[in-house]
């Protein structure tokens, strides 16, 4: 693996944005990039540690050059560094986990459809968990307990986290769900949700998210998520935030309006 700062006159070149070529897994055949933005007192405060969100669909994040539609990215930097400077969010580092194109529907469903195919989700987490989370704690000051690391996407990448964050709520305290693909394999998501939360001892707080202009089956499926995560314990405003994001679409321009708010949610500023 090759990693170092994005190359010069690249869009995403920022010296607090790193890039890591090729994490490759021995759970998965294709290599991906790992992109890591650090926090603006990064580089100040060497004695501290920071908690720590992973996001998948990392070309989508940071530049929109790389991005899944040219030219639009989540501006995840930008939203970090002004909730920060401004007191809304406590300092964090975020990790980009780049898709890897054809296999990403495949790594980020959790069950197999019988014409779509996927179900490789358990594979993808082997090398979330048991490969890039070690290995980022070895490279960055960041915390590994559970209060402290989160997990987020949008579409598919928002099914899976969904997946992970019940499958493994000892491992994820925060999680972002934005525009969730619940209609993945006939809602099946929505049968494990039941299933699994009864087990659940304390409920990682989440951010669950869908716009209202992504269609009456979109919003009908995560809303169905939020009322079936409150009937299992959930409290609105304290362990979810729900919303109905008005004009929202299914893309990476509005994704980048949510970032913000999303993570003055999961990681609000500490108080003294």
């Amino acid at each position: 693996m090759h990693e170092g700062l994005l190359p010069a006159g690249h869009a995403a070149a920022h010296p607090r944005l790193r890039v890591h070529r090729a994490f490759r897994s021995r759970h998965l055949p294709d290599a991906r990039d790992v992109t890591v933005y650090l926090p603006p007192c990064y580089a100040e405060r060497p004695d501290r540690t920071y908690p720590v969100l992973y996001l998948h669909d990392g070309q989508n994040l940071f530049d929109g050059e790389a991005s899944f539609v040219r030219g639009r990215s989540w501006q995840v930097r930008e939203h970090a560094d002004a909730a920060i400077e401004t007191g809304e969010v406590e300092p964090l580092v975020i990790v980009g986990i780049h898709n890897t194109g054809a296999r990403r529907l495949a790594e980020y469903t959790h069950e197999r459809n019988g014409q779509m195919g996927g179900g490789e989700a358990d594979a993808y987490g082997m090398l979330l968990m048991g490969e890039l989370m070690p290995w980022i704690a070895t490279r960055y000051r960041v915390r590994t307990d559970r209060e402290a690391t989160g997990l987020g996407g949008s579409s598919l990448g928002g099914l899976v986290t969904l997946y992970f964050g019940l499958r493994y709520p000892e491992r994820f305290g925060r999680l972002a769900a934005l525009s969730p693909s619940v209609w993945w394999n006939q809602g099946s998501i929505l049968g494990y949700l039941n299933k699994r939360a009864p087990a659940i001892g304390e409920r990682p707080r989440l951010w669950l998210d869908v716009g209202d202009k992504e269609g009456h089956s979109s919003l009908r499926d995560v809303e169905q998520v939020a009322r079936q995560l409150a009937a299992h314990g959930w409290k609105m405003g304290e362990t979810l935030h729900f919303e109905r994001v008005k004009g929202g679409t299914h893309d990476e321009a509005s994704w980048a309006t949510r970032v913000r708010p999303m993570l003055k949610f999961l990681f609000p500023a500490r108080t003294a």
